[in-house]
């Protein structure tokens, strides 16, 4: 018989985007499953308007041959945290697309889920950049 899965939950509440997606990736490559509650309130550490400008630009990125073939990122804050980890696992390959089906990423907290993993020094104590629920406001997400 299989053992059920248990997931690896991590909060997002506070965490610094980068290192906690590095982290969530290299889990991801190692076969663990890793579900992100409070994608809303992970923090881009960094310049606001340069940030919200890097990601207005790469919205409006379009190929002139085919526009449907355009890369897409979303506005919808737990999809866009969703994509920018997709962007660290090696998607070309059937390895990367496959620890890609193990990531689960929720808006807010369920009752269901309660956080069991910590990540190390991700914890953000100074105040400066933009969370994903502010990014994807500048960026025309109006349902927050």
């Amino acid at each position: 018989m299989t053992e059920p899965i248990t997931p690896k939950i991590v909060d997002g509440s506070n965490l610094i985007f980068g290192r906690m997606a590095t982290n969530v990736a290299k889990r991801l490559l190692e076969g663990d499953h890793v579900y992100i509650i409070n994608a809303e309130n992970i923090m881009i550490s960094g310049n606001k308007t340069r940030i919200v400008g890097k990601y207005h630009a790469r919205r409006t990125l379009k190929n002139k041959a085919d526009p449907e073939k355009s890369p897409h990122y979303p506005r919808v804050p737990y999809l866009l945290v969703k994509r920018m980890i997709r962007t660290m696992l090696p998607w070309k390959k059937a390895r990367g697309k496959a620890a890609y089906k193990r990531l689960r990423v929720f808006n807010g907290n369920s009752e269901s889920l309660k956080p069991n993993y910590e990540i190390d020094g991700a914890k953000k104590d100074v105040l400066l950049g933009i969370s994903i629920k502010g990014l994807c406001k500048e960026l025309g997400y109006n349902r927050l």
